[in-house]
């Protein structure tokens, strides 16, 4: 029987060094074509997008350098040292990291070293010289305990889809970053054109307010009717609705910029100005999709978990494998403390053992098909990614190429909705015009300032917007 098993054990073992040196059993990995156009779409929508060979890459400049506005940039940089969710973000790595050690300690034998020592007292009955005995026994030694012989890659296959996981979590971490960057701008610029159509409404009822009370005063004389009294209040009450409504909402743009810098803020970090002058890089080279597509975090971290689930069917296909684990220690064992390392003290043992999957009623193939499953997720969620990201380049774009457009014509029409308003007022007083034509050209002008300042908000917005779609800045 001994020999029949040695016959056995033999050529599995000499079969299992050979294998030992050949890497992993996972698939290797190509990485697919990007499901997308190899170009940004074009049209009158869309501006030239063709990057200049001197251009930098938006991935290399600075947060820094595309922000330009001081106030802005102080509260970027407390949002970065304070913001919890981007603590979380960093805590993960640094979870993902400790993982991956663990993972990978198990390509090495784990060695220890132990001391025991035990007294007992045997009964008369029991012992073989007829009498009651004490028993000392004392022990030291050292070693190391089912190590795993990963000759099929099982454990460098896991070691594996542990470093992907981390490399996900740093560049999920990164996205993080730029998501917090960009949102504190867009909160800034929020709070600037808030504070901005607040102060417009509050001019706009000091003019309101004059012209109510000069058709007040036409009608004491009895030039002006009640009707004309009534529709100048009107413009007065909807004014005041309005200063109403943005007062809450600066207090709630202000709030939100705390929340995103994780501190309370100073008077001084808040914008004083309109929101035009808030200055940010105009120009942002947009390169080309397999570029951009390259650098963004996001995408980044879905394909590192692609390669962490292509990895996760190595470990799948090594559980066909036999496990050959090795158990051995050395050391010393006396009755006696003081003897414990004199001659005739050693002892030793060593237990390799070898488990060989027969019968699992379908588990382990079922295993590798739900690993080969994931990989295919990963693949679809990976694709789907590159998909989303192209369609926020390109709709980024579209707004690009039109804004301009949209500002210079909103400020035509901001001139001329002054123009009319100034030509209905002086016909009224002259009694050519009737005062609704005044009504009619006052809200028209406030309805124009506003949607300037919404305007102006949006273009700023869109080069945030394009700052984050493609792929951030460092930091």
């Amino acid at each position: 029987m001994r020999k029949t098993i040695t016959r056995i054990m033999i050529p599995v073992v000499l079969a299992c060094v050979f294998l030992a040196g050949c890497g992993t059993l996972a698939p290797n990995y190509t990485r697919s074509a990007p499901p997308v156009p190899v170009s940004w779409p074009e049209g009158p929508a869309y501006p030239a997008t063709a990057l200049p060979a001197a251009s930098p890459v938006l991935s290399e400049m600075a947060w820094r350098d595309f922000f330009s506005d001081e106030k802005l940039k102080a509260l970027i940089g407390l949002a970065l040292e304070n913001n919890r969710d981007l603590r979380v973000a960093a805590l993960n790595i640094e979870r993902a990291r400790a993982q991956y050690r663990i993972q990978r300690a198990e390509l090495f034998p784990s060695v220890g070293a132990s001391g025991e020592g035990s007294v007992s007292r045997l009964s008369e009955s029991l012992s073989p010289a007829g009498k009651g005995e004490t028993i000392d026994q004392y022990g030291v030694g050292v070693g190391l305990s089912s190590y795993e012989l990963d000759f099929f890659g099982r454990v460098r296959s896991l070691k594996g889809r542990a470093l992907e996981e981390f490399f996900a979590t740093e560049e999920a971490r990164r996205s993080a970053q730029i998501t917090l960057v960009s949102e504190v701008a867009r909160g800034y610029l929020v709070l600037a054109a808030d504070r901005e159509r607040l102060a417009l409404a509050r001019q706009t009822l000091t003019s309101h307010q004059a012209t109510h009370d000069l058709t007040r005063r036409r009608f004491d004389v009895g030039v002006a009717s009640a009707l004309e009294v009534r529709q100048a209040q009107t413009s007065v009450d909807s004014t005041r609705v309005d200063i109403a409504r943005y007062t809450g909402l600066v207090a709630e743009d202000e709030n939100a910029l705390s929340f995103l810098a994780g501190t309370s803020l100073r008077a001084e970090l808040l914008p004083d100005a309109p929101v035009n002058s808030v200055t940010l890089l105009d120009e942002i080279p947009a390169g080309v999709p397999s570029e951009v597509l390259q650098r963004r975090p996001d995408i980044l971290a879905a394909e590192h978990r692609l390669k962490g689930a292509n990895a996760n069917i190595g470990a799948a296909r090594a559980a066909f494998f036999p496990r050959i684990a090795l158990t051995a220690s050395a050391g010393f064992a006396s009755d006696d403390l003081l003897d414990l390392f004199g001659s005739g003290t050693g002892t030793w043992a060593f237990a390799p053992r070898i488990d060989i999957p027969i019968f699992t009623a379908g588990s382990l193939r079922a295993r590798l098909k739900t690993s080969k499953i994931d990989r295919e997720i990963s693949l679809a969620r990976y694709e789907g990614a590159i998909q989303s990201a192209f369609r926020e380049v390109a709709d980024a774009l579209a707004q690009r190429g039109t804004v301009n457009d949209q500002l210079t014509a909103q400020q035509s029409l901001v001139e001329a909705a002054a123009d009319s308003y100034r030509l209905s007022e002086a016909r009224f007083s002259k009694g050519i015009d009737s005062f609704l034509n005044v009504l009619d050209s006052q809200r028209s002008l406030y309805g124009a300032q506003q949607n300037l300042i919404s305007i102006r908000l949006f273009r700023l917005n869109n080069l945030v917007t394009l700052y984050r779609v493609l792929g951030g800045g460092a930091v």
